[in-house]
Parts: structure tokens; C-alpha cells; sequence
């Protein structure tokens, strides 16, 4: 079981022994409508550390999601810089695998492990036996295994969200991103998905970027949040949340947290609107 003590001393040491996995220094993002050229984020700095599972949190239009597609090569910064493993990024690559919000995505003429399958080969990074011993390897992380020769449309949601994160953990990338996965889901598949998220990272310790507007989500799922405020967004405060699991839902400490952030998302005085600096004040970092 997911066991946040013990992972607040794993995680702890790890950030004190290395480097920022990701670095994303001072990114604007811009996108282009039809009309006009919005901009989404502006000045958003953050470092993402080996086996974190960190999380852009923030309202409808704060640039969350263009943030995970920047880092995933799809839009390049209009100013700044994003690093993965002291390299810049410029383009999409195996070492960065995206997870998406919908899981149809998943090609109906191939079964569930061939679904696993695809992107191993694809990319030609293993030979077809070495795909499938892969492929069966992760479908039993996600406890699927029985499911191997299934088709998607026999799946439910959940199952599918699964098969989903074992084609991408099975290109071993050096980060998985997802965007707000389990928003389509229902309430009671949501909660079961964010548990097996967790146990599989306790086993094996994937460095993760998710992105959700859901406060609640944010604090079962990530050991550190970075807030952002809306149009354009910029980074408002970091907070530590390694602390907090599905176990702490509805528990004292839990929902003054929570609070906290909407109040810090959503009450323009609760923090400075242009931050720069980050400051340490607790296990909040407010930005200046």
C-alpha cells in the first residue's frame, strides 16, 4: 500500500541528491486562434525531480494543459526553456510519453496487449518477442493480464484508462505525462484509478507530470503542486503534498489544505498576480 511517511524521507532524499529531472525556466507559451494569438502562460518556471509526481494544478485557462503539450515537444515556447536530463527540448521523443484524457484512442482492431505492443514497435525499440514479453509484463502491473487477448470496445472505462498507462510505462520513458486522465471517468472509477496509480508508482517510482483542475485530485496524487493562476498563467505558489493520500480524504488536515489552494487560486489577494522569485515560507512556496 501507498505509504506517504515513508515516501516524504524516499522522495526527500532524492531531491537533496540530484538535479532537476525536467527544468522549465521562465516558459511563455503562446497558441494562435483564428482570430487572434492568446497567450497562455507567461514566465513559468519549475524543476521536476527524478520520481516526482508533481502537478500543474489551476482553473480553465491558466495553461496547464499547454504546459504538459510544451513539454512533450508539441508547442514550442515562445520564450524560455524546458530541459529534460540537461537537454533542450525541441521536439516529441520516446523519452516523454503522454497519457491523454480519452482512452478511445486506443485502435479497436488491436487487442489489449497488441494495443501495448504498438509504440514498442513502432519505434522499432524491441523486436516483436521482446514487445510481447514486455507489453504482458506491464498488462500484469495494472492487473490486466487476463485481459491480454481482449478488444477495447469489451473494456470499461477504467480498464481502458489501464491499458492506457501500460503502453505508455512500457516505453520505460524517462517521464509520463497525463492530462487530466481520469476526468471522463465516474466518481467511483476516478477514486479506484487514483489508488492504482499510486500503487503502481510505489512499485515502480516513475517520474510523473499530471495535469487536473481538481484540488482533490491534486493532493491524492502528487507529492508537490505548483498552482497557477489564470489568464495567462503564472506560477502562484508550490506546495509539498507528499503528506496526503486517499486515506486522508475528509481528515482535518486534508481539507484545510484544500481550502487553502482555492483560496489561493481564486482570491486575487491571497498571492502576488507576477511572480519571479520563489520563497520557502512552510510547505508553501509562495512566488514573488
Amino acid at each position: 500500500m501507498h505509504n506517504p511517511a515513508a515516501e516524504a524521507a524516499s522522495v526527500s532524499a532524492a531531491v537533496q541528491a540530484s538535479t532537476p529531472l525536467l527544468q522549465v525556466d521562465q516558459v511563455s507559451l503562446q497558441y494562435r486562434t483564428s482570430s487572434a494569438v492568446v497567450q497562455a502562460t507567461h514566465d513559468v518556471s519549475f524543476g521536476v525531480y527524478p520520481a516526482d509526481r508533481f502537478v500543474l494544478l489551476g482553473p480553465s485557462g491558466c495553461g496547464k494543459s499547454s504546459l504538459l503539450k510544451s513539454v512533450a515537444g508539441f508547442l514550442p515556447p515562445a520564450s524560455g526553456e524546458i530541459r529534460l536530463d540537461g537537454q533542450v527540448v525541441r521536439h516529441p521523443g520516446p523519452d516523454r510519453i503522454v497519457v491523454f484524457q480519452e482512452f478511445d484512442q486506443l485502435p479497436p482492431w488491436k487487442t489489449v496487449l497488441q494495443n501495448v505492443m504498438f509504440p514498442l514497435l513502432a519505434s522499432k525499440t524491441l523486436k516483436k518477442r521482446e514487445a510481447a514479453e514486455r507489453a504482458r509484463h506491464y498488462l500484469e502491473k495494472v492487473g490486466l493480464a487476463r485481459f491480454a487477448d481482449a478488444y477495447p470496445h469489451t473494456l470499461s472505462g477504467g480498464m481502458k484508462a489501464r491499458v492506457a498507462i501500460a503502453r505508455a510505462l512500457a516505453m520505460q520513458p524517462k517521464m509520463l505525462l497525463m492530462d487530466e486522465p481520469f476526468a471522463a471517468l465516474d466518481a467511483l472509477t476516478r477514486r479506484k484509478m487514483q489508488e492504482e496509480l499510486l500503487m503502481l508508482w510505489d512499485e515502480v517510482r516513475f517520474t510523473l507530470l499530471f495535469v487536473t483542475h481538481s484540488i482533490e485530485e491534486a493532493l491524492v496524487v502528487g507529492n508537490r503542486i505548483l498552482l497557477l493562476s489564470p489568464h495567462p498563467g503564472r506560477v502562484r505558489a508550490e506546495i509539498n503534498s507528499h503528506q496526503y493520500d486517499l486515506a486522508s480524504l475528509g481528515g482535518a488536515g486534508f481539507q484545510q489544505t484544500a481550502q487553502r489552494i482555492h483560496r489561493l487560486l481564486f482570491d486575487e489577494g491571497a498571492a502576488p498576480a507576477a511572480p519571479e522569485k520563489p520563497i520557502n515560507f512552510g510547505d508553501v512556496r509562495f512566488s514573488y
